[in-house]
């Protein structure tokens, strides 16, 4: 058996302020994935611009930041086989519009700013943005099955 994975989710300031969080935890547990870790925060805005960096050339890159510092935000370290194309079919598309049926943000998202949620792209970006966020010691042991 494949041993599981871990990704970053996070839950929006867009959503935290709709009071969404538990429906989207709830849409988490349901997908099977475990939680090893989870806080509320509010990113200032040196956090946001460092943790959004990559996207600095964009020209979105300002109103995002402007929008995640907006409000609190809980990260997630979710964790299950395959943990990151999992928690990106579970998430949808970016835009909302363009989302599936029954995907957290074709639930929950009002556009594609605005879309509730964050997950990393990649298992090697997951990494690097679970530590972000979170320290070692923050992070739970896997549990052993049974």
């Amino acid at each position: 058996m494949a041993s599981s994975s871990r990704t970053l989710a996070l839950i929006k300031p867009d959503a935290v302020s709709r009071n969404l969080t538990g429906r989207i935890i709830d849409h988490i547990l349901g997908a099977g994935f475990g939680i090893v870790a989870l806080k509320q925060i509010h990113l200032g805005s040196e956090q946001a611009q460092a943790f959004y960096a990559v996207h600095r050339e964009r020209p979105f890159y300002d109103s995002l930041v402007e929008f995640m510092t907006s409000g609190p935000t809980v990260a997630l370290v979710l964790e299950k086989q395959g943990a990151v194309p999992a928690w990106r079919d579970a998430m949808g598309a970016t835009n909302p519009e363009e989302a599936a049926d029954g995907t957290i943000r074709k639930l929950f998202g009002e556009s594609v700013e605005r879309n509730c949620s964050h997950g990393s792209d990649s298992d090697e970006n997951a990494a690097l943005e679970i530590g972000f966020f979170f320290s070692t010691e923050e992070l739970l042991r896997s549990r052993s099955p049974g």
